[in-house]
C-alpha cells in the first residue's frame, strides 16, 4: 500500500468517525431540546429536505420550526442511534442507522410513546464540516398512544 492509499484510507475513516458523531449529536440534541438556528446550522444545510412523521419541508428554517411544533409534544424524550452504515463519496456521504425514540406525552396523561425505524441521510462535506442535506426517518412500529397532533401538523403536506 502507498502512501496515497494510506492518506485515502485515513480520510475516509475520519470523514465516517466525523458523520457517525454528528448523527449521534443529532438525536441527543432532540433530548436536550434547544433548537434555535445555531443548532439547525450545525446539523443541516440551508436546502435540507427532511422527511418525517409529521410531514415533509425543504429549508433549514421550515425544518427548525417543524422540529420546535414536534417535539413540543413531548415533556421528555430519550432518542437511540445504532448500527450506522456510512459510505463516503469525495465531498458527499449517506448514512443509515437504526433508531429507538421513548417519547413520554406533553399532555400531562405520563403516557409514554415510543417509536423504532430507520434513519437515512444524505450529506455533504461545508467549510464547517459535515452537514446532513436530506433525511428521512421511516418508522417501522410504534408502541402507546401517539400524541395529538395540532391539525396543521396533522395533515402537513410532503414538499
Amino acid at each position: 500500500m502507498d502512501t496515497d492509499e494510506m492518506r485515502r484510507q485515513l480520510q475516509t475513516l475520519t470523514d465516517r468517525a466525523e458523520i457517525t458523531d454528528l448523527m449521534d449529536r443529532y438525536l441527543r440534541s432532540l433530548d436536550e431540546g434547544v433548537f434555535d438556528d445555531e443548532w439547525a446550522r450545525a446539523f443541516h444545510t440551508e436546502d435540507v429536505t427532511a422527511e418525517m412523521p409529521i410531514g415533509t419541508v425543504k429549508g433549514r428554517d421550515a425544518l427548525l420550526d417543524r422540529v420546535r411544533r414536534g417535539m413540543a409534544l413531548f415533556d421528555r424524550t430519550v432518542h437511540m442511534g445504532t448500527n450506522a452504515v456510512v459510505r463516503v463519496d469525495g465531498a458527499r456521504a449517506t448514512a443509515r442507522g437504526a433508531q429507538l425514540s421513548t417519547h413520554v406525552l406533553a399532555d400531562g396523561s405520563g403516557d409514554v410513546f415510543v417509536s423504532a425505524g430507520h434513519t437515512e441521510a444524505e450529506l455533504v462535506r461545508t467549510a464547517d464540516g459535515w452537514r446532513i442535506s436530506a433525511s428521512a426517518l421511516r418508522v417501522v412500529w410504534t408502541q402507546g398512544p401517539p400524541p395529538q397532533l395540532p391539525d396543521d401538523l396533522a395533515q402537513a403536506p410532503a414538499v
